[in-house]
């Protein structure tokens, strides 16, 4: 259905008034036009009337986006949330109920752009259960500026809203509370400054001890594999030193030229010098 009905407005293009400007000159529609319309689309699937109905409810969107204007949320993106919401709402919509489309809309509007906040207002999500939700849009209603509740308009807020007061200063300090970034800046080298939570994550491989045994143990593997290169043949060693130890690696077609015998000839000895270096690199380890 949304996709069906792609909106032909850029909402990244341009400036908020130009779109209102835009979705205000969408013709509205007749009670009766709109029932048209709605019944075409669900008893026909006409996708043309789909569009002609979210088309002419855009500027209504708008209107209830801009109400969350406060969150510090792109509007665009908020706007765009709340076409979804009309898109789904068109969907279900029910002409012979005798309702208004908009009247309809209003809570799948509201709705998806509830849930675009909640998952994009805080890095760490402020609210996940439903009465979380409930009590965070109805806070930040309630504040009326940006010092703490006092005793009355905290215990105000949970009567109105039926939860424990408890609740309501939790939310509170959710609100009220600042991000913190996982990673400190890179030019961040104030004394004063705040350690940021990965340095508090624990290294599981900074052991001093595994560092030096790890180390070690390479530099003896590394000595192995090569005192095993030494004990080829010339022509063994210069196929696995053009074949793997190079910086501009050999193909076997250009040994093959280079010793006068056929590429398979050389992929043969290059599997045989590997058993060679394998087994003399095991045995020793």
């Amino acid at each position: 259905m949304s996709k069906a009905v792609a909106l032909p407005i850029n909402l990244s293009v341009g400036t908020f008034d130009s779109y209102l400007n835009t979705v205000g000159q969408m013709p509205k529609l007749t009670p009766e036009h709109e029932k048209e319309l709605a019944v075409l689309y669900r008893e026909h699937g006409d996708l043309d009337a789909a569009r002609e109905l979210v088309l002419s409810n855009l500027r209504f969107v708008a209107h209830i986006a801009r109400g969350y204007s406060g969150y510090g949320l792109p509007l665009a993106d908020i706007m765009q949330e709340g076409n979804v919401g009309l898109m789904k709402a068109v969907k279900r919509f029910d002409p012979d109920v005798g309702v208004r489309l908009v009247s309809f809309a209003v809570h799948w509007i509201r709705a998806e752009i509830h849930e675009y906040v909640i998952k994009n207002w805080r890095i760490v999500k402020v609210a996940t259960t439903k009465a979380q939700r409930k009590l965070f849009f109805n806070l930040r209603k309630s504040k009326k500026g940006l010092g703490w509740l006092s005793k009355d308009d905290a215990e105000a807020i949970a009567e109105n809203l039926d939860v424990d007061l408890k609740i309501v200063y939790e939310m509170e300090e959710r609100l009220d509370g600042r991000d913190m970034a996982f990673d400190m800046p890179a030019n961040d080298s104030s004394e004063d400054s705040v350690s940021a939570p990965v340095s508090y994550l624990e290294q599981q491989e900074a052991d001093p001890a595994l560092l030096l045994e790890n180390s070690d143990w390479k530099g003896h593997k590394e000595g192995l594999l090569s005192d095993a290169l030494a004990d080829l043949d010339e022509r063994s060693q210069d196929i696995l030193k053009s074949r793997w130890l190079s910086e501009k690696k050999a193909t076997l077609h250009d040994l093959a030229a280079r010793y006068s015998v056929s590429a398979e000839r050389i992929r043969q000895l290059e599997k045989n010098a590997m058993k060679k270096l394998k087994a003399a690199v095991v045995l020793e380890a």
